[in-house]
């Protein structure tokens, strides 16, 4: 078994905070190429992006399809852009071909397409499906007496939608602690506030509710979310695991962090240049909890 295919791969939280720079470096270079792209809800996640590919899922590039594999579906599609530069880095394909991003005959489009894309176990498009699907795959795998796991990253504001709930219920009876649930909790849906348009709180309680195992932490910090990983029991039966990632939308931007017109733009001249130097100085040392208290 290689380095990639093992779980818990030995990489320094300096590596994870430069991979999730990268991370928001490639997300303002391609929404560049496309003309329009979701910055902030791509920068929220950009350290949970980093620790899952980098550290913690079980992969292999060399062989995307390998059946003990974890699985890893975007529900919250649209920061794809995020994502795409990950699968390039890791080997799933050559780099350059993100070059035509969103370009007429581009595989590599707003929202993943599991049909074209190496290292893409589901496709999206509308929010709210991505639950039920992984549970899906993790009671395949409980089936077929695999031990993968299968994480979902979800939006906050998607858990306004109906069907999330009915996958938390089914998870819940079905005992799939093999499923692991990611709430990119950034409080900023592309309407307004979170509270204002639909109240989501108290997440962690209403998972619970469900029969879910839930931990609360920084979704900026690696470290918390690698030991959040690491309390997870393993194995197909038992409580599913949810993870309330409490993050800062627009996370390294400043005028971007917090900011609800910046869920989707482009950045032009002067302003594209002073973004990608403001990035390439580095975070300012703020976490997501203080913001949130």
């Amino acid at each position: 078994m290689t380095e990639q295919q093992t779980h818990g791969r030995n990489v320094s939280k300096a590596f994870l905070e430069d991979r999730a720079k990268f991370i928001r470096l490639e997300t303002v270079r391609l929404t560049k190429i496309a003309g329009a792209g979701h910055y902030s809800s791509t920068f929220s996640a950009a350290e949970l992006l980093a620790t899952l590919y980098y550290a913690q899922m079980r992969l292999d590039p060399a062989e995307p399809d390998w059946p003990d594999r974890d699985r890893f579906v975007l529900s919250k599609g649209h920061i794809a852009i995020g994502l795409y530069p990950v699968l390039a880095d890791l080997g799933y394909f050559d780099a350059a071909l993100l070059d035509d991003y969103t370009r007429l005959g581009s595989a590599f489009g707003d929202h993943p397409d599991m049909k074209k894309i190496p290292g893409c176990d589901f496709s999206s498009g509308s929010l709210g499906h991505g639950l039920s699907v992984c549970l899906g795959m993790a009671l395949a795998a409980r089936a077929e007496q695999r031990d993968y796991r299968v994480y979902c990253m979800l939006g906050d504001g998607e858990l306004n939608e109906g069907q999330v709930w009915e996958a938390a219920m089914a998870a819940g009876h079905f005992g799939t602690q093999n499923l692991v649930a990611i709430v990119d909790r950034n409080r900023l849906q592309i309407d307004g506030a979170t509270e204002d348009i639909m109240s989501v709180e108290p997440i962690d309680e209403r998972f619970a509710s469900f029969g879910w195992d839930v931990q609360r932490i920084d979704g900026h910090d690696t470290d918390a979310i690698l030991q959040a990983f690491d309390e997870m029991p393993r194995g197909a039966q038992g409580k599913p695991q949810c993870i309330v990632a409490d993050t800062i939308k627009g996370r390294g931007v400043a005028m971007m962090e917090l900011a609800l017109n910046w869920h989707v733009g482009n950045l032009v001249g002067r302003d594209y240049d002073a973004v990608i130097e403001e990035l390439q100085a580095g975070l300012k040392p703020v976490s997501a909890t203080e913001v949130q208290s």
